[in-house]
C-alpha cells in the first residue's frame, strides 16, 4: 500500500513537477533540494510506501524517521514564471512492482492538483572521469524536441544508453500514457565510484534556470550538497544492510534489475 498524507492543498495554475529523487550521482536529490531552498518552497504533502526499505532511521540517536518522499510547491512570482510541484525523497522502491504503484500514485495526485507537465532529474552514468558535464534529454512526444532544444540540452541519450530505470523514466512513460508531455534531464556522471556528483547537479541546475525562467545563487550548492551528503551516504548504507538481510531471509532475491533500480 502506498499513502499521501496531505497537509494543505495549494491552489496551482499551469503548474509543471519537477522530480528529484536519489539515483546516480544523486543528481536528481541535489538538484530538486537546491530548488526546494533557494526558492522557499512550502511543504505540503508526503508520501509513504510498503515498497520502500524496510526500516526506519534514527535521528540524535532516539527520533525515528520513516523514509517517504515529499511534495513542495512555489508559487509563480513574476510574468513567464510558472507554479512548481518538487518532490523530493529519501529512496525509489524496493522493487519492479513498487515502482509502478508509487510512480502511479504520484501521478494521480500530480493531476488531482494541476500539473500539466512534469520534468525528471537523473544522472547518465558513463564512466568518464574527464568528460564534460553535459545535460542529456529525453522527451515525451516530438513536440517536446522542438521546445526543449533551445535550452541546449542534448539529445543523444539513447546513443549512450537504451533505457531508464527507475522514477526518472517510469513517471515519464506513465505520464505519456495519460497523453501529457514531459522531459527527462540526465546530468552526464562518471558513476564509479557512485557518489554525489555536485558538478553535474549544478549542470542541470543552469538548464533548469532557462527552462524555469528563475535566478539561483549557485554559491551555495557546494555547502548543499555537503550538508546532504551525510544523509544521503546514512541512507544508502542502511539500504544495502537492509537489502542484505532480506536477501538472507528469503523475502527477495537479487536480481539485475534490482541493482540497477536506481540508474537514473
Amino acid at each position: 500500500m502506498t499513502v499521501l498524507k496531505v497537509f494543505s492543498k495549494p491552489k496551482l495554475k499551469n503548474a509543471i513537477l519537477i522530480e528529484g529523487l536519489p539515483g546516480v550521482g544523486n543528481i536528481g536529490r541535489v538538484a530538486a533540494g537546491y530548488l526546494v531552498e533557494e526558492l522557499g518552497a512550502k511543504k505540503f504533502a508526503e508520501l509513504y510506501s510498503k515498497w520502500f526499505f524496510p526500516f526506519v532511521m534514527l535521528h540524535k540517536n532516539y527520533k525515528i524517521h520513516l523514509l517517504k518522499n515529499e511534495f513542495y510547491y512555489v508559487k509563480a512570482k513574476k510574468k513567464g514564471q510558472r507554479d512548481i510541484v518538487l518532490l523530493v525523497g529519501d529512496c525509489q522502491s524496493l522493487s519492479p512492482q513498487g515502482h509502478y504503484e508509487v510512480a502511479e500514485k504520484i501521478l494521480d495526485f500530480a493531476e488531482k492538483i494541476g500539473v500539466k507537465e512534469i520534468i525528471t532529474i537523473g544522472g547518465l552514468a558513463t564512466g568518464d572521469l574527464e568528460g564534460s558535464k553535459k545535460v542529456l534529454g529525453a522527451v515525451t512526444d516530438d513536440k517536446d524536441l522542438k521546445k526543449y532544444k533551445k535550452f541546449k540540452i542534448n539529445f543523444d541519450a539513447g546513443e549512450k544508453v537504451g533505457y531508464i530505470v527507475g522514477a526518472v523514466g517510469l513517471l515519464l512513460g506513465l505520464w505519456k500514457q495519460r497523453d501529457k508531455d514531459g522531459i527527462c534531464l540526465l546530468g552526464q556522471t562518471t558513476g564509479f565510484p557512485i557518489v554525489t556528483d555536485p558538478k553535474a547537479a549544478e549542470s542541470v541546475l543552469n538548464v533548469l534556470q532557462k527552462i524555469l525562467n528563475i535566478k539561483l545563487d549557485m554559491k551555495k550548492l557546494d555547502k548543499k550538497v555537503k550538508d546532504m551528503e551525510h544523509f544521503i551516504k546514512k541512507i544508502e548504507a542502511l539500504q544495502k544492510r537492509a537489502l542484505m538481510e532480506i536477501t538472507k531471509s528469503g523475502d527477495h532475491k537479487t536480481t539485475k534489475s534490482d541493482e540497477q533500480r536506481y540508474i537514473g
